[in-house]
């Protein structure tokens, strides 16, 4: 029986001081002031559509998280946050210990602004460093500097805020492992309680993709990796998925809830939406894309709905749950599919023999093994009638 899950909300702000030519999100460079006060009235008329759509109006599901995500949030005024914020709870309530993530740009960071956003209630922020070193900034497209990166993590710590995030990439346009460690020693000595140090991906639909920059090479990432993680066990931070680093407790709620097909309305321009329902029913949304269109009266907010047939939802879960290191407990299959264990009796058999995953009874842990390919893994949860699991 599917039993509806922890709710989150993802709010999406669009715009950018410019375009890096590695993103691939549903950003958009500023030609012209940001129109944050229809955007804000836009965001909470979309919440309110969302609301009465999936009959969420009686208060029976609080939520459990917030991350307000771009684009680049920190070009919104602390006081329309705040105007945000304030119009969300009033329409559906917070759990008592609600994370609210805001992710901003150092180089859109000015004294006192961290601590405005914690009194509009934001308690997390997210700060997008990716290097320390002007030169790789620069190569990346980033509007801030290697003093403006250390400047804001020391903003973020006087803020009294629950908790902080420096988002760090490596294996970036010539970067060497030795480049990439002193990124990473820089970040640990900054004391953050988290850290998201990920690889840089070409995606199509970038710069980088059209005119390809020369990237290390396979050796050289995984010494990146192997080193930089045994420096960050070293400095006390636990890896609780693919990417993601923290201090004990500090993990980034909001990203669990996600990781452990949690359910999450989605507000703004392009964002996702994935919502259960006791009937055993699972949707996904995803909204109208560009801002002109979102901020058009005359259209919906949403762009697409879609249903998640049976069929569909083993590959989703363990899409999901395999990125937590963290073991994966049965029940939650059967909780947040409403399918029973049988349904991947086939495709778990395989992954237990090939070693990639463990039976510890009540639940599966991935293995070293599983991690290395992972790919494989999820495949035989696509379709396991089809599927040569041999």
């Amino acid at each position: 029986m599917l039993v509806p899950p922890p709710l989150s909300l993802y709010v999406h702000i669009p715009w950018c001081v410019q375009k890096c030519p590695y993103c691939d999100f549903n950003s958009h460079a500023l030609k012209n002031d940001i129109p944050e006060l229809d955007y804000i009235d836009a965001l909470l008329e979309d919440l309110d559509t969302d609301l009465a759509r999936y009959q969420l109006t009686d208060n029976s599901r609080s939520l459990h998280s917030i991350f307000i995500g771009g684009g680049t949030p920190s070009l919104i005024s602390a006081p329309e946050i705040g105007r945000l914020l304030a119009g969300i709870q009033a329409r559906i309530p917070f759990s008592d210990q609600i994370e609210i993530t805001m992710e901003a740009n150092p180089g859109t960071v000015e004294a006192g602004r961290f601590q405005a956003y914690r009194e509009a209630g934001v308690n997390r922020i997210s700060i997008g460093v990716q290097s320390f070193q002007d030169d790789k900034l620069k190569r990346l497209g980033r509007i801030h500097g290697c003093e403006e990166a250390i400047r804001a993590a020391g903003l973020a710590q006087e803020a009294g805020l629950n908790s902080f995030n420096l988002d760090l990439m490596h294996g970036l346009p010539d970067q060497s492992v030795a480049d990439a460690l002193s990124d990473l020693k820089q970040a640990i000595a900054l004391d953050p309680p988290h850290l998201s140090w990920y690889q840089l991906t070409i995606e199509p639909n970038t710069l980088f993709y059209s005119k390809p920059p020369t990237l290390p090479d396979d050796d050289d990432l995984w010494d990146i990796f192997e080193q930089g993680h045994a420096l960050l066990a070293a400095a006390g931070y636990e890896q609780y998925e693919i990417s993601g680093y923290s201090k004990p407790g500090k993990q980034c709620q909001h990203n669990l809830n996600y990781w452990r097909f949690g359910d999450y309305l989605g507000i703004g321009c392009g964002a996702h939406g994935k919502i259960s329902f006791a009937d055993g029913t699972i949707i996904r949304t995803v909204k109208v894309k560009h801002p002109r269109g979102y901020l058009n009266p005359q259209k919906p907010y949403l762009d697409q709905e879609t249903q998640v047939a049976d069929t569909e939802r083993p590959f989703e879960f363990f899409m999901n749950r395999f990125r937590l290191l963290e073991a994966c407990p049965k029940q939650d299959y059967v909780a947040r599919t409403g399918l029973p264990l049988d349904s991947i009796r086939t495709p778990i058999e395989w992954a237990l023999g090939k070693e990639y995953l463990l039976d510890q009874g009540d639940s599966w842990q991935i293995t070293e093994q599983g991690k290395l390919f992972l790919n494989d893994l999820l495949a035989a949860f696509v379709d396991e009638d089809e599927e040569d699991n041999n």
